[in-house]
C-alpha cells in the first residue's frame, strides 16, 4: 500500500503547475569544418591529413578549400578558385583576423585555429557540438530541391549556400614551387559554391543549378551574411572511397 501511494504521489506531482519537466535536447546540425589550404603550401600536409580523418567522423562535415594566393611561388593550384580565397577573407574579416593564411581551419564559421594543431581543432569541434540556438531544419528533397524550415536567424536574415565537393581522395604530384617533387593528398575538395538565396526565418525552397561534374557530394549551409557563423548544414550525396 505504501508503494502504491508513493507511485500515485509521484504521478500527481508531474501534473502540478510549475513541476520540473525534462527538456528535449535541441536538434543537432552537423559541425562544419573548413580547411583553407594550397597545394603549394609546404606546411599544409599535416592539415590535409587531419581533414581526411575528420571526414570520417559522424556529425562532422569536412571541406577542403584550395586557395590561389600562393600560386606566385611557382605552382598553380589545380583546384583553386578566386571565390574560395574570397570566402576565407570574409571569415577572417568577421573573426577579426589580421590576414589570411594556410593552413587555416574554421569551425561553423565561428572560430578558427591553425590546421596543423589537431588538439585546438578538436576542441572547437567539441564546443560546436552543443549550439546555443535551435538550428532550422535543412533538407535536400527529391529532385535536388533544397528546403529550409522555420527558424530565427540572427539579425533577421541569412544566406543559403550550396557547396559541391569531391569526396574522393585526390593525389596531386606537384612539380614546381615549395612542394616540388611532393605528392599532395587531399580529400573533400570543394569544386563549386553557389549562393541559392536568402532566408529570413520562414520556410523556403530553392532549386539548385545542375552540377558541373559527376560524383560530387552536396552540402547546404545556412550562414549569417558576410562570413558570419553557420546556423545549420546538411549533406547529401555519395560518400568518399
Amino acid at each position: 500500500m505504501r508503494t502504491l501511494a508513493c507511485l500515485l504521489a509521484i504521478a500527481a506531482l508531474g501534473t502540478l503547475p510549475g513541476a520540473a519537466r525534462a527538456k528535449a535536447p535541441p536538434p543537432r546540425s552537423p559541425v562544419v569544418v573548413e580547411l583553407f589550404t594550397a597545394q603549394g603550401c609546404a606546411s599544409c600536409r599535416t592539415a590535409n591529413r587531419l581533414i581526411a580523418r575528420l571526414a570520417a567522423w559522424p556529425g562532422v562535415i569536412a571541406l577542403t578549400w584550395t586557395v590561389d594566393y600562393w600560386d606566385y611561388l611557382g605552382w598553380k593550384d589545380t583546384f583553386a578558385q578566386p571565390d574560395f580565397a574570397a570566402r576565407q577573407r570574409a571569415f577572417d574579416h568577421h573573426l577579426g583576423a589580421r590576414d589570411v593564411y594556410t593552413p587555416q581551419v574554421i569551425v561553423n564559421g565561428a572560430a578558427q585555429a591553425s590546421g596543423d594543431d589537431a588538439a585546438a581543432v578538436d576542441g572547437l569541434i567539441r564546443k560546436a557540438e552543443h549550439p546555443r540556438r535551435r538550428p532550422p531544419r535543412v533538407r535536400v528533397l527529391a529532385g535536388g530541391l533544397v528546403r529550409i524550415g522555420h527558424g530565427h536567424p540572427p539579425g533577421g536574415r541569412a544566406d543559403v549556400w550550396l557547396v559541391r565537393f569531391d569526396p574522393r581522395e585526390q593525389d596531386v604530384a606537384v612539380t614546381a614551387g615549395d612542394n616540388k617533387g611532393v605528392s599532395v593528398v587531399q580529400r573533400n575538395i570543394v569544386r563549386e559554391v553557389v549562393r541559392l538565396g536568402g532566408w529570413r526565418g520562414h520556410p523556403v525552397t530553392f532549386r539548385p543549378p545542375a552540377a558541373t561534374e559527376a560524383g560530387l557530394a552536396t552540402v547546404v549551409l545556412v550562414q549569417a551574411p558576410r562570413g558570419g557563423p553557420i546556423e545549420a548544414a546538411e549533406r547529401e550525396g555519395p560518400a568518399g572511397r
